[in-house]
């Protein structure tokens, strides 16, 4: 096990392992945890822990972190012929004459030139679009006018709302089926009400979806897989 500078810990293998090590104020102990959305491996430290501490610790748990990480789903790098979902359906990436991208039974045809750069520019119109629907729909429910909707790609987060009413989502939720999608929606237009996740919070979830608790089973058992797709030619 070596390290290449403050910032990292390699362990090593097979198979090598880079862990990112992060201080924290707030910690009290080292922390490690394996992100479900990408595999990432993150050590956590307190301020004062030396390194030699923090490869110590990695050492003492290398065979739990290998069994963690093994078998999780690797990258997937999107090209013509991968198969990726969009709204819940796998449709295969074919390059295609024409300059739009559109859906052809269990094919998204998109333009031959940049086929991943297309595609990906259709999942986020999609997206904005799917998403600007369920919000104003919501946001009519309880008598509210959000801000302006933006998309991120973000890791942390499926969608936020902040104090001003802006709303922000991660355009990877078109890949998934459309009630997921819709129920994000009304979970961050719920926020307008109440910018908390207080039981007022959750009566007003409830009052915009009824069926919340199944879409947060989905994100939490399915939703690290959409994070898997890169669109790394775009």
């Amino acid at each position: 096990m070596n390290n290449s500078d403050d910032e990292r810990i390699l362990l090593a293998g097979p198979p090598l392992l880079e862990v990112q090590v992060r201080r924290s104020a707030r910690a009290r102990r080292l922390a490690l945890k394996v992100s479900r959305l990408d595999g990432t491996v993150t050590l956590t430290l307190p301020p004062r822990a030396s390194m030699r501490v923090a490869r110590a610790f990695l050492a003492d748990r290398a065979t739990w972190l290998r069994d963690a990480v093994q078998g999780m789903q690797g990258p997937v790098s999107v090209q013509p012929g991968t198969k990726i979902p969009v709204q819940g359906a796998l449709l295969t990436l074919t390059p295609a004459p024409g300059r739009a991208a559109r859906i052809d039974g269990t094919a998204l045809l998109v333009p031959q030139g940049r086929p991943v750069a297309g595609a990906l520019a259709y999942l986020k119109a999609l997206a904005r679009e799917r998403l600007a629907d369920r919000v104003d729909n919501h946001a009519r429910a309880i008598g509210r006018r959000p801000g302006k909707l933006t998309l991120r790609d973000t890791r942390s987060r499926w969608g936020s709302c902040t104090p001003s009413g802006d709303l922000m989502f991660s355009w990877r939720l078109i890949m998934a089926p459309p009630r997921i999608l819709d129920y994000v929606a009304a979970h961050e237009v719920a926020h307008l009400l109440q910018m908390n996740h207080s039981p007022a919070f959750w009566a007003e979830v409830d009052r915009i979806y009824p069926d919340h608790a199944a879409a947060r089973r989905w994100l939490k058992s399915e939703g690290a897989g959409l994070h898997h797709f890169r669109f790394a030619d775009a």
